[in-house]
């Protein structure tokens, strides 16, 4: 039932992808995607529940590993895949009507997709950190067709410039894992590459290699994270990538590849202590958060403004990393699955408003409230709840982070912090407010009549944003396993 369990959320993409292989994308098999997330999400609630009462849970000898992290992170992935394969069949059949897509390219995309589904799980699966950074290397592959699917110049461009910069970071991070092999292979216990062993022989390691190893990891993981310094793939593959692979991208990768980078934190602060991980991450995070605010007020792409948001929200997590303790991971950890539901409700909102504007620029739509009331309505609450109001989940999470930074001896940096977020806010507002009020263009420059939102990407923009508000609330069942994550990162448990 174990190994079941922890094949499950690789094995079932892998599937899935295999059928759209043999019977393509039609109207009986366009719901396999959407299935297969499904089942992916159950497995990761089911493992879950099984880590949280009998401890981690290993398969295939050792090569898939499980704790509460990894249980959490299945079920980010399960989430917001589910939000994003729901509404990937009304996407391709619009992109089909308007002739920018055929069955064939439909087939590619689902097949794609259930590929980069199973390289995320099989990242937080990993027991070994050399097979995390394989995983990692393999979302980069599987999504740079995605990115450039519509094979327009620009999206092209922005393909390329995502394989060149993500794979100069992971070149880091391969560097740094040699390091630290070779670290480890000088070591007692000689623990190798295994996390666990790792972190459990993580006093024997040498501190000079250790300390070089670890800043390339968390360079190189952080650039796939889309932190600076190495961010500026992440707005041009965003911005040209097909709404439901954005959502994936933003909601779910860019948390994965930040997953490397805790654990590598949790082996860094018991060979070199907090300071180093921390001082890094807080550079990181100030500049990434001063980078997304200055390009955020003067944005005129709404795409691109929601990429340049996820950085923002990415380098909140690092900032709540460099403070650390377990309130300061279990916030983090609430803050990365509530932020991947409403950036998925937001991009996928985006990618309606596109096809039907026939422009992402955002001085070119208006008063969509009255054009597009459902899609306009999922839109505005999507963006109060990415700034961070209540009742939705943003708000407990950039709270418990506040919280800890004060207390932490970070109250510097957490002023600075939240002074940049408050500007953020002032701009997503700004632009959302114009696209969302205001009077259509008329006239010959006059966006085409919008067809009725179908019924299936309604249904999933709402679902979204009402489970980032019961989020808000209330944890309920969640909360024993943030605080069993926080754990793993804190060495608790």
């Amino acid at each position: 039932m174990t190994t079941f369990l922890l094949l499950a959320p690789i094995a079932v993409p892998l599937l899935g992808a295999l059928l759209y292989l043999g019977a393509r994308w039609r109207q009986a098999t366009r719901w396999v995607s959407a299935v297969s997330a499904t089942l992916m999400l159950a497995a990761a609630i089911t493992l879950a529940v099984d880590v949280a009462t009998s401890g981690p849970r290993t398969a295939l000898g050792g090569l898939l590993r499980a704790d509460a992290l990894t249980a959490f992170m299945l079920i980010v992935i399960g989430a917001v895949g589910l939000l994003a394969t729901a509404a990937t069949p009304a996407f391709l059949r619009g992109e089909i009507d308007g002739g920018r897509a055929t069955a064939r390219t439909a087939t590619r995309h689902s097949v794609l997709v259930q590929l980069f589904l199973a390289a995320m799980a099989l990242a937080v699966l990993a027991a070994d950190l050399g097979v995390l950074w394989v995983a990692v290397e393999a979302t980069t592959i599987v999504t740079a067709f995605l990115v450039g699917q519509r094979r327009t110049r620009h999206a092209v461009e922005a393909a390329w410039k995502y394989v060149v910069i993500c794979s100069t970071g992971i070149a880091l991070a391969l560097l740094g894992t040699f390091l630290l092999n070779y670290a480890a292979q000088h070591a007692p216990g000689t623990p190798g590459l295994d996390l666990a062993a790792l972190t459990q022989h993580a006093a024997g390691l040498d501190p000079g290699v250790t300390r070089i190893a670890i800043a390339l990891l968390i360079i190189g993981f952080g650039t796939k994270a889309g932190l600076a310094p190495l961010h500026a793939w992440l707005p041009d593959a965003h911005s040209q990538a097909p709404a439901p692979v954005s959502a994936l991208m933003s909601g779910v990768l860019l948390a994965v590849a930040f997953y490397a980078v805790l654990r590598v934190k949790v082996i860094a602060d018991v060979v070199l202590g907090s300071d180093f991980a921390r001082a890094l991450l807080l550079v990181m995070a100030l500049a990434s958060l001063l980078l997304a605010a200055s390009l955020l007020l003067a944005q005129r792409d709404y795409k691109r403004m929601l990429a340049y948001s996820s950085i923002e929200h990415l380098a909140l997590v690092a900032f709540g990393a460099a403070v650390g303790g377990p309130l300061a991971y279990a916030a983090i950890l609430l803050h990365i699955l509530g932020h991947g539901l409403v950036k998925g409700v937001l991009f996928l909102a985006a990618g309606r408003i596109l096809q039907s504007e026939a422009t992402s620029r955002i001085d070119a739509v208006r008063g969509l409230v009255a054009r597009q009331p459902v899609v306009a309505g999922c839109l505005g609450l999507g963006v109060l709840a990415l700034i961070g109001l209540p009742p939705f989940s943003v708000f407990a999470s950039e709270l418990g982070i506040a919280r800890t930074g004060f207390a932490g001896g970070l109250g510097w940096a957490t002023a600075a912090v939240l002074a940049v977020v408050v500007v953020i806010a002032a701009a997503l507002l700004g632009h959302t407010s114009r696209m969302l009020l205001g009077t259509a263009p008329e006239g010959p420059g006059a966006a085409p009549a919008p067809r009725p939102i179908p019924a299936t990407l309604g249904l999933t923009l709402v679902t979204g944003l009402v489970a980032s508000a019961v989020l808000g609330v209330t944890a309920g069942p969640l909360g024993s396993l943030l605080r069993l994550a926080a754990g793993t990162l804190t060495g608790a448990s």
